[in-house]
């Protein structure tokens, strides 16, 4: 039987009330999601459909008004946040780097606040660099700003791996990368997560990106499950929402 690396419980999250006591936006409804271990799964759907919200409710960054988040079994308000954020990686759209840190401080920074010794910090960036696509040597003691897009998104990459986390959150990660380079890395992309095996759960408005990566698809809408299928059966879908998705996607050569 497979094993559940993220589960999400009957989980729903509303906005808080605003100052003048009006009740606040639902942002999710209601979600059951069993993630399997070592698979890839692809949220997408309309900006503010509830994807990044999610998302966030993995690592704790937000907490579910109801229902329940599990990690490897365990639900997210169990763990200490610390020990929970450690065991997962996180990739966003601008890689989020310190401007003033090398690429090493940068990829390991992580196992340095963890009390990690210089030389096995060492080996692990390089370990994390190379599966990146970046020769440490090379890389090692540039700054951000001598960086292309594409290998800041690697640093980045690379930094959420250096932990061996049980889990990989990718908020868009390949967003802002002219449409080659983006090609470039989700191809680098889909080699590393074939080798390192970790569950991941991908945010993308980009529905190749998505059938590319993940094994899973599932599309959100009004922060609800408008549907959930393997990436085999998005083309063919019946679901309306998928159709119109699909459709929107791929328009060359309709009239």
């Amino acid at each position: 039987m497979p094993t559940v690396g993220v589960e999400f419980a009957k989980v729903s999250y509303t906005l808080p009330r605003s100052a003048d006591g009006r009740t606040g936006r639902v942002l999710l409804r209601d979600i059951s999601l069993e993630l399997e271990a070592g698979t890839t799964t692809a949220l997408l759907g309309r900006s503010g459909s509830g994807k990044t919200t999610l998302l966030r409710m993995v690592n704790g960054l937000v907490t579910p008004t109801s229902g329940e988040v599990r990690v490897a079994g365990k639900a997210t308000r169990d763990y200490e946040t610390v020990a929970l954020r450690r065991g997962i990686g996180y990739v966003i759209q601008e890689t989020g780097l310190f401007p003033h840190m090398t690429v090493e401080r940068n990829a390991g920074i992580a196992l340095e606040l963890a009390g990690r010794s210089k030389r096995e910090i060492a080996a692990r960036v390089g370990e994390v660099l190379g599966l990146a696509g970046l020769g440490y040597e090379e890389f090692r003691g540039r700054y951000p700003w001598q960086l292309s897009g594409g290998q800041r998104q690697r640093v980045g990459l690379a930094r959420a791996l250096a932990t061996d986390p049980m889990v990989l959150l990718m908020d868009e990660p390949f967003g802002a990368l002219d449409p080659l380079t983006r090609a470039e890395m989700q191809t680098m992309l889909r080699g590393l997560l074939d080798k390192v095996g970790k569950t991941v759960l991908l945010v993308t408005h980009d529905l190749d990106e998505a059938l590319y990566l993940a094994q899973r698809v599932v599309f959100l809408s009004d922060g609800a499950v408008a549907a959930d299928m393997l990436r085999g059966e998005v083309a063919g879908s019946d679901n309306p929402y998928v159709k119109d998705y699909v459709s929107a996607v791929h328009r060359v050569g309709q009239a």
